[in-house]
């Protein structure tokens, strides 16, 4: 029961999201700049060479971390991460999981496997989605014509094993 009511919860988010049909229409990328809060990812998925990629057929699920999630790394941080291609690639596609995976599945999930070959850790903590322990999913399900996105408040870093990136 507590798992329905906090999948109901996270399902009644959708502050950001177009309507269902409007949403239908675009894919994740045409979804995500029609919201207004994410120039910072149109920009880094730009600057990576993976528009294409994720207007693509799909499915992906994407954690898309909006401008002020991006606004928490040190301006110098972003910078030097925006000029690097190899790691801003692998952390964009840290954010990304194959597949059509809705806020109803996540809740059940202990982790994600992602493009960039890590994984992303699940909790539910007080009703709240954490990934990784400190970023938190804000707003869920919004759909697109190839995949779905979850919004998030924190850029993840992916292990640093897997991305020579300290985080």
């Amino acid at each position: 029961m507590k798992r329905f009511m906090t999948a109901a919860a996270l399902m009644g988010a959708l502050v950001l999201a177009p309507t269902a049909a409007q949403a239908q229409d675009k894919d994740i990328v045409e979804t995500a700049v029609a919201a207004g809060t994410f120039n910072t990812l149109a920009a880094a998925l730009t600057a990576a060479g993976l528009i294409e990629t994720l207007k693509g057929p799909g499915p992906f699920t994407v954690f898309a971390p909006t401008d002020a999630a991006f606004a928490k790394i040190p301006a110098a941080a972003l910078k030097a991460l925006l000029a690097d291609k190899e790691k801003l690639t692998a952390v964009l596609t840290y954010h990304v999981v194959p597949g059509t995976v809705l806020a109803s599945q996540v809740v059940g999930m202990r982790e994600a496997g992602t493009v960039q070959g890590g994984k992303i850790k699940i909790r539910v903590v007080r009703g709240k989605v954490k990934l990784n322990g400190r970023t938190t999913v804000t707003a869920t399900d919004i759909k697109a014509k190839n995949g779905v996105i979850h919004v998030i408040d924190t850029v993840l870093m992916p292990p640093a094993s897997m991305s020579g990136m300290k985080h």
